[in-house]
């Protein structure tokens, strides 16, 4: 087992292009990073550095204590999973799981040993002689999982495994990669652009934009406190609701002014944020989680400052929850994700969306009145988009 050390590393191309900015990760023993973010954001392209697939224009590799940036793939100690398997389809899956080990010159009986035992743990015993064209999406995913376990390396790299499985498949195996990630305790730096699949897989999650690191913790502090206005729009589904707004301060509290709508500043959140009070009439920008608006004919104990009234432009009823999208009288903010279109337009589009208790009467058209739970508001600089903390 082993530590991963980016330090300072960068990549540039022949062309000029620079893809990979000062990127400085440490990844623990052990530990299951992902890193994430939109198309084009640099996150193949780190970890192919990592492989060895792509050279490393400055700053330094390390998989444990030696520096990997000249060393050849085949000498890194690594296994590799890919988005496409990868498989040979002439063999049969016993022999895909073994050839790594063959071409290693690995004894025989190690070889059968290692295979059977990867082949046990991923519940592919009775596929051994079958060639991968006769197996399932999910089993050929194992396939190429035993390939790499077999190896014994100090790490594996997968670059979205997933990505060719339908949903509920990619639900079921996700879950299965995670526990077994946590049972052979190697570790891991896996790729997706799937926010959903980075914050319940990964002990940590490193959120990559145009080639920078926008930040790196656990799944529930990225949600909770996002560094900048990227990382709290791009983590979470739906994204956060982002608007230009001001706050004006009174004491230990205060109001947050969104548009045509002011609401009551939650002590709280003022005593969370103690930077906040340096902003006292000055713009912001304001996030709101979309749980954080509520059906007021259910929240019946937030304060009348508290709540806005809107009409309801589309309902998504999910069985557990409803997802209600309204307008509001407010200007959104960009959130830098390039993949998402940002500002609505006509004059019934939504530019809100709540996560409203499946007991909401909300219906189309309807003027409703919402509960805002402004203790979790989120404030950001208007001008460095950074959030307001400390």
């Amino acid at each position: 087992m082993a530590t991963v050390v980016l330090d300072g590393v960068e990549k540039i191309y022949d062309n000029g292009y620079h893809a990979i900015h000062d990127l400085n990760i440490d990844i623990a023993d052990q530990e299951f990073l992902v890193l994430v973010g939109p198309s084009g954001c640099g996150k193949s392209t780190a970890l192919r550095m990592v492989a060895g697939l792509e050279s490393i224009s400055g700053g330094e590799l390390r998989i444990g204590d030696k520096v990997m940036n000249d060393v050849e793939p085949k000498d890194r100690d690594i296994a590799m999973v890919f988005q496409n398997y990868a498989l040979y389809p002439h063999m049969s899956v016993y022999d895909n799981i073994g050839f790594a080990l063959k071409l290693a010159k690995v004894p025989k009986e190690e070889i059968d040993s290692r295979v059977r035992k990867a082949a046990q743990i991923l519940e592919l015993e009775q596929y051994l002689d079958r060639k991968p064209g006769l197996l399932s999406g999910g089993q050929r995913q194992r396939v190429a999982m035993g390939r790499a376990i077999v190896r014994q390396p100090a790490a594996f790299l997968m670059d979205e495994p997933l990505s060719n499985l339908d949903a509920k498949l990619r639900v079921q195996m996700r879950a299965e990669i995670a526990a077994l990630q946590r049972e052979l305790a190697v570790t891991t730096v896996y790729v997706t652009h799937d926010q959903v699949e980075a914050m319940t897989m990964g002990d940590r999650v490193a959120v990559l934009k145009d080639g920078y690191l926008q930040q790196v913790d656990t799944p529930q502090n990225l949600y909770d406190r996002p560094d900048n206005v990227f990382v709290g729009a791009f983590i979470g589904s739906p994204s956060m609701n982002l608007y230009e707004g001001h706050v004006s301060l009174a004491g230990d509290t205060g109001t947050v002014t969104i548009g045509a709508h002011t609401v009551g500043l939650a002590a709280e959140s003022l005593a969370a944020r103690p930077a906040l009070r340096g902003y006292d009439g000055k713009p912001v920008i304001v996030g709101l989680r979309p749980e954080d608006f509520e059906d007021a004919s259910i929240a019946t104990d937030a304060p009348a400052d508290r709540r806005v009234r809107s009409k309801v432009t589309l309902i998504e009823a999910l069985g557990s929850e409803i997802m209600v999208h309204f307008r509001l009288d407010v200007r959104t903010v960009d959130s830098g994700d390039p993949d998402v279109a940002d500002e609505p337009h006509g004059e019934t589009a939504a530019n809100a969306v709540g996560r409203f208790n499946p007991r909401s009467r909300a219906r189309m058209g309807q003027e409703i009145e919402i509960a805002v739970a402004s203790e979790n508001l989120h404030f950001f600089d208007a001008d460095t988009r950074r959030a307001i903390w400390a």
